[in-house]
C-alpha cells in the first residue's frame, strides 16, 4: 500500500466512516423513550446498590493488563528476561502507541521501547505468539457464542437480521479457522518456514528463528492466560451492561459478548472510527434491548475504561522514557 493510499485511508476515510458511525447511534439514543432516566442512571452508576460491580470492572482494567504483562514477561524470557514491573510498563506503552494504528498494530512499537536494540525485532516476533494465543482463544469462545446464537434463535427472533444458513456458513468457517490457528501455533516452525520463503527474508530469519524457543508447555501457558484475560473482558461487560440495566440473563449475555468480540477482531478498523464501529456492532448483537443508551455507554465506557486510561498512563512512561534520554 503506497503512502497516498495510507493518507487518504487514514485521514478522510476513517473521519467520514467515523462521522457516519456515531450520527447514526445519535440518532439511536435520540429515539429512545425516557432518556432522563437513562441520564440519570448513568451518573449514579458509580454510588448506586450495585455500585461495587462498578469498581471490580475498574479493578479488572489492572487485572486485565497484568495478565497481558505477564504474558509478555513469558515471551521475553527466549531473549532478554525482563521484570513483572517492566513487563507492565512495556504493556501500557504499547497501549498508547495502539491508539494511533489500524487495528492496534502499533501496540508492539510501543512495546519494544524496554527492549534492548539488538533484541527490538527478535521482539516483535515473538509478539506472534502471543496475538495467536489471544486471538485463538477469541475465535474459540466466538465459535461457541455463535452456536449458542444458533441453538436459541428463537428467543433473540432474527441474529442481526441475518439468516441462520449464513450464520450456520460463518460458524463453520470460524471453526476451520480456529482449527487451521491452533494447529500452526503448536507448530511455530511452519510458520517461521513459510516467512522464510517471503522476498528478502533471509535479512530477517535470524530474528524470525526466535520462534522455535517455545515448547508445548509455554503455549499452553499463554493460552490459559489468554483464556482468563478474556474472561476478565466478558464479565466487566456483563456488569456494565447490568449496571445500566440493559435486560438478559447473564448466561445469554456472556455468548453474545463472545460473538462481539470476535466480529470486532475480523473487522479491520482506524483508531478514529474503532469506537463508532464498537457502538454499532454492540447495538446490533443486543438489538432484543430497547436500552440504547446503556448498550452504548457500557460499550463506549468498557472502551475507555479499558484503553484510554492505560494508554493515558503509558503515555506519561514513554514521556518518561523521553526526559530520561535526553539528559
Amino acid at each position: 500500500m503506497n503512502k497516498s493510499i495510507k493518507i487518504l485511508l487514514k485521514w478522510v476515510v476513517g473521519p467520514l466512516l467515523a462521522a457516519w458511525l456515531f450520527y447514526s447511534l445519535y440518532m439511536q439514543v435520540k429515539a429512545q423513550p425516557d432518556i432522563e432516566s437513562s441520564i440519570a442512571l448513568i451518573k449514579d452508576m458509580p454510588f448506586g446498590e450495585s455500585g461495587w460491580k462498578f469498581w471490580l470492572v475498574i479493578l479488572f482494567v489492572f487485572v486485565n493488563w497484568g495478565m497481558e504483562a505477564r504474558k509478555w514477561q513469558l515471551l521475553m524470557q527466549a531473549i532478554q528476561p525482563i521484570s513483572f514491573i517492566t513487563a507492565f510498563k512495556s504493556v501500557l506503552c504499547g497501549v498508547t502507541f495502539s491508539l494511533n494504528t489500524p487495528n492496534r498494530i502499533g501496540e508492539y512499537g510501543g512495546r519494544i521501547l524496554f527492549v534492548h536494540e539488538g533484541n527490538r525485532i527478535k521482539a516483535i516476533a515473538l509478539s506472534i505468539a502471543g496475538g495467536m494465543a489471544q486471538l485463538i482463544i477469541t475465535m474459540l469462545m466466538g465459535c461457541f457464542g455463535l452456536a449458542y446464537l444458533l441453538l436459541t434463535r428463537d428467543s433473540f427472533g432474527s441474529i442481526m437480521g441475518i439468516s441462520a444458513f449464513w450464520i450456520s456458513i460463518f460458524l463453520y468457517g470460524s471453526i476451520f479457522g480456529t482449527i487451521l490457528f491452533v494447529f500452526f501455533f503448536f507448530r511455530l516452525r511452519w510458520i517461521i518456514y513459510l516467512l522464510n520463503k517471503l522476498p528478502y527474508a533471509d535479512r530477517f530469519s535470524k530474528y524470525i528463528n526466535v520462534l522455535e524457543t517455545f515448547d508445548a508447555k509455554i503455549l499452553l501457558r499463554l493460552l490459559s492466560i489468554s483464556f482468563f484475560r478474556y474472561v476478565v473482558f466478558v464479565l466487566q461487560y456483563i456488569f456494565m451492561l447490568q449496571l445500566l440495566q440493559v435486560e438478559q440473563n447473564a448466561w445469554s449475555v456472556f455468548w453474545i459478548i463472545t460473538v462481539m468480540f470476535w466480529i470486532m477482531a475480523i473487522i479491520p478498523s482506524f483508531a478514529i472510527a474503532d469506537l463508532g464501529i464498537r457502538g454499532t456492532v454492540a447495538k446490533t448483537l443486543f438489538s432484543y434491548s430497547s436500552n440504547t443508551i446503556g448498550i452504548l455507554t457500557a460499550t463506549f465506557g468498557i472502551w475507555f475504561i479499558n484503553l484510554f486510561i492505560p494508554a493515558l498512563i503509558g503515555s506519561l512512561l514513554i514521556l518518561g522514557i523521553k526526559i530520561k534520554k535526553e539528559k
